[in-house]
């Protein structure tokens, strides 16, 4: 059974912790967090159907990611593919 705990280099951080993490289930939004230079700390799969993106909770993250979903942000293409496809890595590889 997997821990519910995500695990950033300076330590643990319980998933939970609103005040440290963001997290979402999608993976456009995770692409689009990390081009604008978010920290994904982990991916939590303990439920095989989906995929649990663990992001550092900093200043901006929210509205970065309401921009995303309101069709605001702007990001680099390339950037956005390449994130996008190191996801899919991530999640089907592991």
């Amino acid at each position: 059974m997997q821990s519910n705990k995500a695990k950033p280099s300076d330590g643990l951080v319980p998933l939970d912790d609103s005040e440290s993490v963001w997290t979402t289930y999608d993976l456009g939004v995770s692409a689009a967090l990390l081009c604008a230079d978010f920290e994904l700390i982990a991916v939590e799969k303990s439920n095989p159907r989906k995929a649990l993106f663990v992001f550092k909770k900093e200043g901006g993250i929210e509205e970065t990611a309401n921009s995303y979903f309101s069709d605001r942000l702007k990001v680099k293409a390339r950037s956005f593919f390449d994130h996008l496809k190191a996801l899919k890595n991530k999640l089907y590889s592991e």
